[in-house]
């Protein structure tokens, strides 16, 4: 079976999305490795870094997944303005994350000892909206142009990942809030 061949208007969609997705990703590394120089020099650390490998995977092969999809026939349904608009919640959802959390936003757990979780802005209603914006994500931009072997594999790979990555953040965080343990001063010998 021949597949038609991709339409125009299609290509220029998938086009002006690919470059936003890059360049929302470029930025983010960039801002990721800048904050954590700066929270580095007030002390801070980068943990749990042995899942990172699985998001670099996952956003590296989403795109290659999509488009791939696209030439092998997906095509936006009559619905993809719906699909758009999710998408564009979800960015939002990201610019909230990033407001709140100022300086201390990262792609990677950083942690600053003895400082305790933000709890404002967004933060005050849900605990992870960046994820939850990575989330609606591979579920909304693949769907805008019927991709949805796409939209539901990597719907499923994010999640796998989350059970990792959602539990070591949590940990991590608390762990950094809580005061530092005390040694007990050592006691002693009678008459020493």
């Amino acid at each position: 079976m021949t597949v038609p061949p991709v339409p125009g208007a299609t290509v220029a969609g998938l086009t002006v999305y690919l470059v936003a997705l890059v360049a929302e990703r470029l930025g983010e590394l960039w801002l990721s490795r800048r904050n954590l120089a700066r929270l580095a020099a007030r002390g801070a650390v980068e943990v749990h870094r042995g899942h990172f490998w699985m998001f670099v995977v996952l956003h590296t092969a989403y795109p290659i997944a999509l488009v791939s999809e696209v030439i092998a026939g997906a095509r936006p349904p009559a619905a993809w303005p719906l699909c758009l608009g999710f998408w564009l919640v979800a960015q939002g959802l990201r610019a909230a994350s990033m407001l709140a959390l100022g300086e201390r936003w990262n792609a990677r757990i950083v942690v600053l000892p003895g400082e305790p979780p933000v709890s404002g802005g967004i933060y005050r209603w849900l605990a992870h909206p960046n994820y939850v914006a990575v989330a609606l994500e591979f579920v909304a931009a693949p769907l805008m142009f019927g991709a949805w072997r796409t939209a539901g594999a990597f719907s499923a790979l994010n999640a796998l990942a989350m059970t990792v990555r959602v539990p070591a953040e949590e940990r991590a965080l608390r762990e950094a809030a809580a005061p530092p343990k005390r040694n007990p001063a050592p006691r002693s010998a009678p008459g020493s």
